[in-house]
């Protein structure tokens, strides 16, 4: 199969070679290609430094995301040390965030069966925040959230609340709520 260089989903396609998703004849092709084309390549430097932009404002703790259990098994493979918390829908749990903890990954267990978009709704004692259309994987009944570690380190206790929110075709459900009783360490 001949890729397709230069179409719309170019910077998809770098995107999978870069981060090993294409079979050999696939990854093969493309590299050849980069050698010879530097557009492409300049495409590939653009994703890489954004990645690389997107990891810094992660490890500062300056916003809190939804993320893959791949890239979270990512970052540990990179040396990261990350605290988890697994929390079922309803549930509750104790945590905190030592100075050896590099991040904070919280493992909201929820029905996702039929789930077309799923928001995520923080409440920090009276300011909600909403994080629309966040990543998932219906069949692992789990979505895996990194909590700003910088607003965290600054809690001495706190309790926070998360909501996993359906929606579909306006229509909201609740699917799971969460809450974290943060204490000092």
């Amino acid at each position: 199969m001949k890729m397709e260089f230069h179409t719309a989903d170019a910077e998809a396609t770098l995107l999978a070679w870069w981060l090993d998703e294409l079979d050999e004849s696939q990854s093969n092709e493309i590299e050849e290609h980069l050698f010879g084309c530097e557009a492409c390549s300049a495409t590939l430097r653009e994703l890489i430094a954004l990645r690389d932009a997107t990891r810094r404002a992660l490890l500062e703790g300056k916003f809190a995301t939804a993320v893959s259990p791949r890239f979270l098994q990512q970052l540990k493979d990179s040396g990261l040390r990350i605290r988890e918390y697994r929390v079922p829908a309803g549930g509750s749990v104790a945590c905190t965030i030592t100075p050896d903890d590099d991040l904070v990954a919280s493992r909201l267990e929820a029905p996702l069966a039929g789930v077309r978009q799923l928001d995520l709704i923080f409440d920090d004692g009276g300011t909600q925040h909403r994080a629309a259309h966040i990543p998932f994987d219906a069949a692992a009944n789990e979505v895996t959230v990194i909590p700003p570690v910088a607003v965290i380190r600054g809690w001495k206790s706190a309790t926070q609340r998360m909501r996993l929110v359906a929606v579909n075709l306006g229509a909201e459900r609740v699917i799971g709520e969460y809450t974290f009783n943060h204490s000092h360490f």
